[in-house]
């Protein structure tokens, strides 16, 4: 139960500090910062899906289906132990989850975060861009890296700044 009790601790915190929905974007001084949108992501390695329901300290902001999504890069690099390499990206996927036919299904998306490996660019947040695109469409959600998320990532440097890992 102790470990049950971790995980969603560190849940909790990851997607609280990662996607707070501020409703505005980067700074024209960011601009060289951005992280890019993840063009068909969903045709990229499914890592794991979970759900925030009703009664998790979350489920007000959070609440709902999460999926989790790693481009090749990402994935050789979770499955190896290895570093990952510049390029690397992983996708935060949270949408609605609905009651139909006595089954949970996806709603509408909430939000698509986004971590990209570049050592150089990202120096300040561990390697990692952080970024937030609000509901379906590229509006950008996170308005500072640092504190929306690297923050809580830091708490991961043992495992690279990442909190999802490989299920054989």
């Amino acid at each position: 139960m102790k470990k049950n009790g971790r995980l969603y601790t560190v849940l909790a915190v990851t997607v609280g500090v990662i996607f707070a929905i501020t409703g505005s974007a980067y700074s024209e001084g960011h601009s060289k910062d951005l992280v890019k949108y993840p063009e068909e992501y969903r045709k990229w390695a499914h890592i794991k899906s979970m759900v925030i329901q009703q009664g998790h300290a979350l489920y007000d902001s959070f609440g709902g289906i999460h999926h989790i999504y790693a481009n090749d890069k990402a994935l050789k690099a979770m499955k190896s132990g290895k570093p990952y390499p510049d390029g690397a990206v992983l996708i935060f996927d949270l949408l609605d989850a609905k009651s139909e036919n006595n089954a949970v299904v996806e709603g509408s998306r909430k939000v698509l975060g986004v971590m990209e490996k570049d050592a150089k660019k990202f120096s300040k947040t561990g390697g990692w861009g952080f970024e937030g695109f609000k509901g379906d469409s590229r509006e950008r959600v996170v308005t500072d890296p640092v504190t929306a998320c690297f923050n809580c990532h830091e708490a991961q440097k043992n495992s690279a700044y990442v909190f999802s890992q490989y299920r054989q």
